[in-house]
């Protein structure tokens, strides 16, 4: 781990929410800025000059006209699908039966389920990706393998163990004690060891019993710091499917309500087709969503309404996230590109300030960790992302034109790709470099 370390270059954080209070109050940008990292931590951030007067025998990595920016947060992953990502397209049920299922079948072999970890985190740090809230399978092993490889990588990492006792492969299937147990153990041996944090994860209502739905409910209340991560309102036939298994609930989410599911801390992906009652609950629980752009459109599932859940007086917390393998990338300027073309078919025009927010700020709150990673400011650990804002010919024709900080970023999330992505470091350690 570098102990004292400055980057210099233009430098972009947050200051406030761009949703509430617009992308000029929000927004810092220093075209001449430096972060300075020591002991894991961001100690600066600022104009070059002042930050290199303050650094006393700092080594300093001049990074030119890049952007040095947080990295990225993808609140909702699936780490055993990467090997199936890009599979002809199906709905969502389908999806899990031909794709999903045999995939994870695997993830019974530790040696398969840690190079599958590898492969995954390899690729986060190569788009930039320095935290994830991540699903394993249903194997414990598949939890350990991924925990002792992002730990080797010196990653803040969230990944449960999937909970799933009916409605899928009686191989895949736990039961709602041995989930419960399982889990319990996984958290006293990973939970908030180094920087990892566990997440409880159903999988989602229809593969778990509500006598599992109940153990996850108060294993929660138990580990009341862990994350809750599980799925909501993906797709029409779902939402059907969990009317016919839960009569007496009012809706989907009022299914994760009564077992105690809600709340701060609890991630809901997808949630693209609530009914009114279920958003005024979300913003009255605290609960979370993870916008998973590029998987709602690869399978058809539905357009996020951004406008809806984020502008107004009591916004819900919302993500982004690359909801691999249904999301078709791990690039998160792809998952911006697409959360943007999503907004503009709903008639709402999201603002690049408001994107990068969301692949940042945004899902580290979703994940309650807003406190600690996803900016550039004093006290946060030193997980920064280097991007070249020419990284392709076609891109640096575009940025010869650019007159505002909006239109280089705009330029990023529509164009860009890993190219871009010249250096990534972790607790102020290089993790990446092209």
């Amino acid at each position: 781990m570098a102990e004292n370390l400055v980057l210099k270059g233009q430098t972009l954080s947050f200051a406030d929410d761009p949703f509430l209070v617009g992308p000029e109050a929000a927004v810092e940008h220093y075209s001449d800025g430096a972060v300075w990292m020591q002991d894991g931590l961001i100690r600066g951030v600022g104009p070059a000059m002042e930050i290199l007067d303050t650094a006393t025998g700092a080594t300093v990595v001049d990074y030119g006209d890049y952007l040095i920016t947080a990295g990225f947060v993808d609140c909702h992953a699936h780490y055993p699908q990467l090997p199936i990502i890009a599979s002809y397209g199906e709905h969502l049920l389908a999806w899990l039966e031909k794709y999903t299922f045999p995939i994870e079948r695997r993830f019974n072999d530790p040696g398969h389920a840690r190079a599958a970890a590898d492969l995954f985190l390899d690729e986060c740090l190569r788009n930039g990706i320095t935290t994830s809230s991540v699903y394993a399978t249903v194997h414990s092993s598949s939890v350990d393998a991924f925990f002792e490889a992002a730990t080797e990588r010196n990653l803040r990492m969230a990944c449960g163990k999937v909970l799933m006792d009916r409605n899928a492969p009686e191989e895949l299937c736990d039961t709602a004690e041995s989930g419960y147990e399982q889990s319990k153990a996984l958290i006293g041996k990973w939970h908030q060891v180094d920087r990892c944090v566990y997440a409880i994860t159903p999988r989602f209502a229809p593969t778990s019993t509500p006598a599992q739905l109940e153990a996850a409910g108060e294993l929660w209340k138990e580990h009341p710091d862990a994350l809750v991560q599980t799925h909501l309102s993906e797709n029409a036939k779902e939402i059907t499917w969990v009317a016919e298994l839960f009569p007496e609930a009012p809706d989907y989410f009022g299914v994760y309500e009564h077992f105690g599911l809600t709340g701060p801390g609890a991630i809901f992906g997808h949630a693209i087709h609530l009914t009114e009652r279920e958003q005024a609950a979300l913003r009255q629980s605290g609960s979370a969503i993870a916008h998973c752009p590029t998987s709602n459109t690869f399978i058809g599932s539905g357009l996020f309404d951004m406008a809806g859940l984020r502008e107004g007086a009591q916004p819900v917390i919302v993500g982004l996230a690359t909801d691999v393998a249904g999301g078709s990338s791990m690039s998160m300027f792809d998952v911006m590109r697409t959360a943007y073309e999503i907004s503009q078919l709903r008639g709402y025009s999201l603002h690049p300030a408001k994107a990068w927010y969301l692949a940042s700020v945004g899902s580290a709150k979703a994940m309650q960790l807003d406190d600690r990673i996803g900016n550039l400011a004093p006290g946060f650990e030193a997980d920064v992302t280097v991007i070249d804002l020419v990284s392709t010919p076609l891109i640096e024709q575009r940025m010869a034109g650019a007159d505002t900080l909006w239109d280089a970023l705009f330029a990023q999330m529509i164009l860009a790709d890993d190219r871009a992505i010249r250096a990534t470091y972790a607790q102020g350690r290089l993790v990446h470099q092209i």
